[in-house]
């Protein structure tokens, strides 16, 4: 068992491994994550979720802005970590980093690469509407999630599943992988594959824009968007002027015809059109209200005895 890791991560999706290496008797001499930053309606500062894991874990925490500053190099230099553990730092290792522990640096990625290299693939995997997705553990190498294969396991998309569901599956599992690679007596050296590049697609980190809902699409790929965007940024239109998050959806047949972002309250049921087919909203949220239902928007904000609209 290693005695001495670093481990490096921020969001949701490392809280699981940490927790695990913890649990499992691997000394953490120290935790690596992103600065705490504004967040929210109120812009209040808040810590990245490994930071309130390892608070909690009474663990040493480190954010710094970069680690391409020497002074980081040196007190991570220090630590004469053995490994480094990675999931989701936000960072790319400089070439200095990689080569201070003992026995390389460790990545738990959550995409099956060299699909989905980069920094937001739970979200695309969604979003293009991929069935299967999974965690895959590789030996950190220069280069955007380049590095060779020393574990590898797929879980399925189910049809309704957002990018938070996916993730909490994923944390768990790169939890699992992380501690298996770690009991390898020759820490999986043997089992290293060279990734094939050539096979390699990207995912670019997700803004807030990227949430805006194009109705002119057909539902499928509409309904992957909505799954793909939540819980962050959240997709969104417009209605009658007024801002509209869509959190979940549902795809359905329906003989009515709507024409592309022609809303309508039909029996107990928000549906709206597409360039091809319709979509039931389950939950929306207009701005500066609560999470509503879809039939509970349409009594609310449809207009008068026509209960029907245009998102646009």
């Amino acid at each position: 068992m290693s005695k001495n890791l670093v481990y490096m991560g921020s969001p949701d999706f490392a809280v699981g491994p940490l927790l695990a290496l913890v649990e499992a008797g691997y000394l953490i001499s120290a935790v690596f994550t992103q600065p705490d930053r504004p967040a929210g309606r109120g812009r209040v500062l808040s810590p990245p979720p490994v930071k309130v894991a390892a608070e909690r874990l009474c663990l040493p925490i480190v954010q710094p802005l970069t680690l391409r500053d020497k002074s980081v190099q040196e007190h991570l230099q220090s630590l004469q970590p053995e490994i480094i553990v990675v999931a989701a730092y936000a960072q790319l290792l400089p070439p200095r980093v990689l080569r201070i522990p003992a026995n390389g640096c460790l990545n738990i990625h959550a995409s099956l690469l060299p699909r989905y290299r980069g920094g937001a693939p739970v979200h695309w995997a969604i979003m293009n509407g991929e069935h299967e997705t999974g965690v895959t553990i590789m030996h950190m190498a220069s280069g955007l999630d380049t590095g060779d294969i020393l574990l590898q396991e797929k879980l399925p998309i189910e049809s309704e599943a957002t990018t938070g569901d996916i993730t909490a599956l994923l944390s768990s599992l790169g939890a699992k992988l992380i501690l298996d690679v770690l009991a390898m007596p020759d820490r999986g050296e043997s089992l290293r594959a060279p990734q094939q590049h050539a096979l390699a697609t990207y995912a670019r980190n997700i803004c807030k824009e990227d949430g805006k809902l194009p109705w002119h699409l057909e539902s499928a790929a509409i309904h992957n968007l909505i799954r793909g965007l939540n819980p962050w940024p959240l997709a969104y239109t417009s209605c009658a002027g007024q801002y509209v998050r869509i959190l979940r959806s549902r795809m359905v047949t329906d003989a009515m015809s709507l024409g592309p972002g022609e809303v309508r309250a039909a029996g107990r049921a928000l549906l709206v059109g597409t360039g091809k087919g319709l979509l039931e909203l389950l939950e929306v949220q207009p701005a500066g209200k609560r999470v509503m239902t879809g039939i509970e928007f349409a009594r609310g904000y449809l207009k008068g005895g026509v209960r029907s609209s245009q998102f646009s």
